[in-house]
Order: C-alpha cells, then sequence, then structure tokens
C-alpha cells in the first residue's frame, strides 16, 4: 500500500524523469538548427516529462486510495498537488515557449516543495472534518491549486526573462506571461465562486471577509489590475512583469502566509 513514507521514492523517481526532460531540452535548444535531432531531443523531453508526471501522479493516486479520502486536507496534502501541477505546467509552458529555463525553474519549484514535505511531513488522518465533507471540497482545491501553479509558472518567465535574457523586450514571453495569468485568473474565479457555495452551505453566508476570504480578493483584484494594464497600450514590459511577481507573493501569502498571521487564528479556513 502507497503511504506517506512512500513519497521519498516516487518523488526520487519522477526528479530522474524530469532532470532527463532539462537536459534534453537543453541539447533540443542547441539543436535547433539541426531540425532532425531538434525534433529527436524534442520527443526525448516530451517522454520523460510524461513519466515524471505519470510517476508523481501515481503517488497521489496511491494516498488517495490508502487514506481512503480526496488528500487536500493539509497544507502538506495541498503541496502534493501543487508539485504535480507545476510539472504539468512547465512542461506545457515549454512545449509553446522552448524555454528550457523556465522548464527547469518549474522542476525547480515543484521539487523543492517535495522536498518541503518529506522533511516536513505533517498529521494526515484518514477522518475529514465535517465542513470538508462536501461536493465543493474536491472541485474547489483543485481549480485553486492549478490557479495557483499557472501563476507560479507566469512567476517563472519573468525570473527566466530577467536571468537569462537581461530584462530585454520579449514580446513572445509576455503573450505567454498574459496566457497563464488570465487562465490563472479564470480559474480562481472559478475557485472563488465555488467556495462562496460551499461556504453558503456550511456557515450560511456567501462571503463574510475571513481574512482568507480577504487575500484572496485582493489577490483577484491584483489579477484585474495586470489583465487591464495588458489590455492598454504603451504599459511597459517591466511594469507588466513586476505585477506578475507581486501577484504570485499574493497567492503564497492567500494559500499558506495567512496562517502566520494573528488575524487567521480563528479564521474557519484552518482545518488542520
Amino acid at each position: 500500500m502507497i503511504t506517506w513514507d512512500s513519497m521519498p521514492y516516487f518523488s526520487a523517481i519522477s526528479f530522474v524523469f524530469a532532470l532527463i526532460a532539462v537536459l534534453a531540452a537543453c541539447r533540443a535548444s542547441c539543436a535547433k538548427h539541426n531540425e532532425k535531432s531538434a525534433r529527436r531531443f524534442i520527443k526525448v523531453v516530451n517522454v520523460a516529462m510524461f513519466a515524471s508526471v505519470l510517476a508523481f501522479l501515481a503517488f497521489i493516486i496511491g494516498l488517495w486510495v490508502s487514506l481512503e479520502r480526496p488528500p487536500f486536507k493539509t497544507m502538506g496534502e495541498t503541496r502534493l498537488w501543487y508539485s504535480l501541477f507545476l510539472l504539468f505546467i512547465g512542461w506545457m509552458t515549454w512545449t509553446r515557449t522552448r524555454y528550457a529555463g523556465v522548464l527547469a525553474l518549474s522542476i525547480m519549484m515543484s521539487v523543492i516543495f517535495m522536498v518541503i514535505n518529506i522533511v516536513r511531513p505533517e498529521i494526515h488522518a484518514k477522518e475529514l472534518m465535517p465542513v470538508l465533507d462536501s461536493l465543493w471540497f474536491v472541485p474547489h482545491v483543485i481549480v485553486y491549486m492549478f490557479a495557483y501553479a499557472l501563476i507560479g509558472c507566469a512567476c517563472l518567465i519573468v525570473i527566466n526573462e530577467a536571468v537569462f535574457h537581461r530584462w530585454k523586450p520579449n514580446l513572445k514571453a509576455l503573450r505567454h506571461c498574459d496566457m497563464l495569468v488570465w487562465y490563472g485568473l479564470a480559474l480562481l474565479t472559478m475557485g472563488m465562486i465555488m467556495g462562496a457555495l460551499w461556504a453558503k452551505q456550511a456557515w450560511g453566508d456567501y462571503w463574510s471577509w475571513d481574512p482568507k476570504e480577504t487575500w484572496a480578493a485582493i489577490t483577484w483584484l491584483t489579477g484585474l489590475i495586470y489583465i487591464h494594464l495588458r489590455l492598454r497600450k504603451g504599459v511597459k514590459q517591466q511594469v507588466a512583469y513586476a505585477l506578475v511577481l507581486i501577484l504570485f507573493l499574493l497567492f503564497q501569502v492567500c494559500w499558506y502566509g495567512i496562517n502566520y498571521l494573528p488575524a487567521a487564528q480563528n479564521s474557519v479556513h484552518t482545518y488542520n
């Protein structure tokens, strides 16, 4: 049976395949003038990333079976999904941009969250609090974690531009940032609607300005500001990139940073 103790083994397998993918992506970039060779390395990247995602997904599914409930209850369990989605979205972003740096950074961030879970495992009891026994539990958390991963990859594109291209104008990179932010904000909106319906069912109110809800609203409004600025002409690329970084930081606060604020001690969103 797959348990939490199995995670290091599945993480190692996932990492090895991801590392192979990064090396092949770098070789594909170097061989871009040799079409036949580049296609061969691109195929290696796709196969290796598929195996990497599949290995980690197998662990999550196995844990789901072992716990006899969806693994979304604790912060550690949500980190599992974040690691998985980072691998997947980083891979999908690479297929569109061919930025080996973005693929490497997404894998690095995914591995960091894997290591955090290995070093600081949390209590993963089978029982769910009554409020979590809801139809909205699984879709709400999945949508949010996917949105977080999309914004995370947009942030990695910005870091890639800063480190490897020294902030040179790059409309292709900016367009991909736009796409990731737009999709991320759309999913965040869906997640907030689901959360409101869930709150009405659990506590009788759609919105109560709980600290978690307040920071979710701040994050959502920041995403709207980014989109509106990008629809205007003449906005500097560096300003757009700065907003992506701010949006990413706000997501981190909304996800787990809020738990360290005094105002969150009595939050109805604290389930551990």
